[in-house]
């Protein structure tokens, strides 16, 4: 059967206040980086899966909302590519 690796990224939503980002932000300001702004923090999910694409793909997306993510605050995408 195939193998797949899956990389899940997770951010906060737009409108939800990102304070890790923040954080990040003024270190970085403090470091003399004036020149950045808008920073925002999120995760990576590495995953490696086994079975045909398609059913692959429809239980990556099932992982990624129901598990990885919580929609009402999160965006999450992924990428899968054949190991």
């Amino acid at each position: 059967m195939p193998q797949y690796h899956a990389k899940v990224f997770v951010t906060l939503k737009p409108s939800i206040l990102d304070p890790q980002g923040r954080t990040v932000e003024r270190a970085l300001s403090h470091l003399d980086h004036t020149n950045v702004s808008g920073v925002r923090v999120g995760k990576l999910i590495e995953l490696t899966l086994t079975g045909e694409r398609p059913e692959v793909e429809a239980q990556l997306a099932g992982i990624t909302r129901d598990v990885l993510s919580n929609p009402i605050m999160e965006d999450a995408r992924w990428e899968l590519e054949e190991a």
